[in-house]
């Protein structure tokens, strides 16, 4: 009797000091997105915690600016948290190779999702994936549904009925057709150029075409989309040149202008600053029955810092990421940042149901400098902000664009020499 008390105290024992060590473990991660902070405390971590009670989590962003330079300097120290925001493609790829994430193949919860969703956070040869896949972000155009209204608008799907909504919006005088400013330069590519082109080059058949070198930047398809910028500068508003990326925002939310070419991630600020409908259209094809192509481009993943003191809790947060729970939180509470799982999560907020509903009309591609072609110097994505800059002002020509743009790539890029 006396043995089975000790048993029994021993055991006790052992298993409040495993509960006690298991509430010790603290994960940290590491985050861009300083904007997310409030949801991450407030819906996210509580709902994991809920489910694995000896697991806590900090959420601990930088400002986006200053997010790699930190990373790289916490790492380097050895003071990096436990789970890595990524950013997709090179600058993942480059934290994987240098040792600071780790290979996460081996997880099962990584099978939940398509080989397309992974490519972004993949070595080349896909061999390994270094973070699990969290949320794409879709391009196209959002409008003022009450401007549109106004001015007996329909919503066009050509660029020919594209541009006609422009003139008719110009010559009213009410609003500024579309907002959007030159000053920060990225916009013009994202929103302009990655936006657009698409359409001309194809989406994916395109893009992989230039990384194999079988296309050029002079080939029409990679001109051709800054033939149609060069067109959007008449429509932007006075002074758009100096006009910064929030000074854009303000505008379109403020009901001054009736178009804003826009990413899925402005759905959450417009929706709180906006006192008017909106609706979103897709990039306007070159002629009807023309196969659509959207810019559904894989934008944060999140993975283990190879460093972590807490390698099985780390793991067990990535495997609650990769689930239809994290999902369904994710996906509606930042309505814009598409949940990249092949479980399909029902969205509540329309202005995101009505963006990605185009996955089921349209082809998907990635931003076209993305993977590959900007790990060199001249870097394509910077280069095509400054094309894209160019092309808006009329400063140079499509084909002078391309022709510097092809020099640059073929500088250091061997499939292009």
């Amino acid at each position: 009797m006396k043995r089975n008390s000790l048993k029994l105290a021993l055991l006790g024992g052992t298993l409040l000091a495993s509960a006690a060590y298991a509430e010790d473990v603290t994960l940290t991660i590491e985050s861009w997105r300083n904007d997310d902070l409030t949801l991450w405390q407030d819906e996210i971590i509580p709902a994991f915690e809920a489910k694995h009670p000896g697991i806590k989590v900090q959420f601990t962003p930088s400002a986006p600016a200053e997010y790699n330079a930190v990373l790289n300097s916490k790492l380097d120290a050895g003071s990096a948290g436990d789970l890595i925001t990524c950013r997709p493609f090179d600058a993942s790829l480059a934290l994987y190779e240098a040792g600071h994430l780790t290979d996460l193949s081996s997880v099962e919860a990584m099978n939940n999702f398509s080989d397309v969703a992974k490519s972004a956070w993949q070595t080349d040869d896909g061999s390994a994936s270094f973070c699990v896949p969290m949320a794409s972000v879709i391009h196209g155009f959002i409008y003022n549904k009450d401007a549109f209204a106004e001015l007996g608008l329909e919503v066009p799907t050509t660029e020919d009925e594209f541009f006609a909504a422009l003139d008719k919006i110009k010559e009213d005088g009410t609003y500024i057709p579309m907002a959007m400013g030159t000053n920060d330069q990225w916009e013009a590519a994202t929103m302009g150029y990655n936006n657009i082109g698409p359409n001309y080059w194809k989406g994916e058949e395109g893009r992989q075409a230039l990384i194999a070198g079988e296309q050029k930047l002079t080939d029409e398809a990679w001109t051709a989309p800054y033939a149609t910028l060069a067109r959007w500068g008449a429509y932007l508003g006075d002074g758009y040149e100096a006009q910064t990326y929030p000074d854009s925002q303000n505008i379109f939310t403020l009901g001054r202008a009736a178009i804003y070419p826009a990413g899925s991630w402005e759905i959450s600020g417009f929706n709180a600053q906006a006192d008017f409908e909106m609706g979103a259209f897709k990039p306007p094809v070159q002629n009807a029955g023309d196969t659509c192509y959207i810019s559904d481009h894989t934008d944060i993943g999140i993975g283990m810092n190879a460093a972590t003191k807490n390698p099985e809790a780390a793991k067990t947060f990535l495997t609650w990421v990769a689930s239809p729970e994290f999902a369904e939180i994710f996906g509606n509470a930042l309505p814009g940042f598409f949940p990249l799982s092949s479980t399909p999560v029902e969205l509540q907020d329309p202005l995101a149901k009505e963006i990605v509903g185009w996955r089921e009309e349209c082809e998907s591609t990635i931003r076209s400098t993305y993977q590959i072609l900007s790990r060199g110097t001249p870097n394509l994505e910077n280069e095509t902000w400054g094309a894209s800059v160019a092309a808006i002002k009329g400063a140079k020509s499509p084909e002078e664009l391309g022709a510097e743009l092809q020099a640059g790539l073929a500088s250091w890029y061997a499939p292009h020499q």
